[in-house]
């Protein structure tokens, strides 16, 4: 089989279309024949080495795919030989042929393509991870989404939306903003030409927002600390404008607002069963419409590179696929 290949940490641009050995399964592993792969900022940063995790080289990026099963190990009961899936893996997805944990293996529904599934795990249980388990967003109450046009911002802007939040979005442009508008903000803001710390006081009366989602960091981190209600939810989701803050402890204490961490993964790593509870859920939105994924761009399996490249510049929208 064929696939991407990190030799050594550098840049997307050093990945290697390559052949690589078939993956056969261990008990409780689903071999999954890969028709899409989704791509996410961290695919860049593990092949860089400056993930949280630092795979032995060589190794294939890549967290999500969706595919048919192919293959199953003893004891697998969660899907069968022949059915469409989607999965969410440590690493390893930008391959032909997959072997994923059962645990991280979901039948995909009749209403979602194999790209839609494909982009669904990651962007969408971060959202949910974020907003319900980790903030208890709230019905009325007003949700801030920093870089609200990317995969994982426009997830929570459909959540917020679903889950009765009135939804503020912040992105880079007209065209970025639209796209959020058209999956459920409220209140768009180009972060570019506007001062977006005033607008969000004067649109929500001075209270500020009661929780934001924000993947970016640095900068925009400091100015939601200036911008968060009373007793506010300030969730980090990752730090994609390359600077790591440092919360000014005054401004926590003065409002009681709480910094709080989102490491999806770590939930995926220790606690599979609750992932699971949280998906079916998640399933439940999609199947109602209310969740959505939006793709911007198909590439095929050799494209990686331009891809990344792609989401490293801030071209892109949504989310990103590759065919195999």
């Amino acid at each position: 089989m064929k696939a991407m290949l990190a030799r050594a940490w550098g840049e997307p641009a050093t990945l290697e279309y390559a052949d690589a050995p078939v993956p056969r399964p261990n008990a409780g592993e689903v071999v999954i024949e890969v028709r899409a792969i989704g791509c996410n900022y961290p695919d860049i940063l593990i092949v860089r080495g400056k993930y949280q995790h630092r795979p032995e080289l060589p190794f294939s990026p890549g967290f999500e795919v969706a595919g048919i099963v192919r293959g199953v190990g003893a004891g697998v009961t969660e899907v069968g030989l022949g059915e469409r899936v989607f999965a969410t893996m440590a690493w390893g997805g930008y391959a032909e042929v997959v072997a994923v944990d059962q645990r991280h293996v979901y039948a995909l529904p009749d209403f979602m393509t194999f790209e839609e599934g494909a982009v669904f795990g990651l962007a969408y249980q971060t959202a949910w991870c974020g907003l319900v388990h980790r903030a208890a967003l709230r019905r009325g109450e007003t949700l801030l989404v920093h870089a609200a046009a990317g995969g994982t911002g426009l997830a929570a802007v459909q959540l917020g939306r679903a889950l009765g939040a009135k939804v503020i979005a912040t992105a880079g442009s007209t065209a970025k903003l639209e796209i959020a508008r058209a999956n459920g903000a409220d209140v768009c803001i180009d972060y570019r030409t506007e001062a977006w710390v005033e607008r969000v006081r004067r649109e929500t009366h001075g209270e500020g927002a009661h929780v934001i989602f924000d993947p970016v960091g640095g900068d925009v981190f400091d100015g939601s600390t200036r911008c968060i209600a009373f007793e506010g939810r300030l969730l980090l989701i990752g730090f994609t404008g390359g600077r790591i803050a440092e919360a000014a402890t005054n401004r926590v204490l003065l409002k009681n607002f709480s910094v709080v961490g989102v490491h999806w993964g770590l939930y995926r790593q220790r606690d599979a069963t609750t992932v699971r509870r949280w998906m079916v859920e998640l399933l439940k939105l999609a199947d109602a419409r209310q969740l959505k994924p939006v793709l911007w761009r198909s590439f095929p399996l050799q494209g990686a590179p331009q891809a990344l490249a792609a989401i490293a510049s801030r071209e892109s929208y949504g989310k990103v696929v590759l065919i195999p």
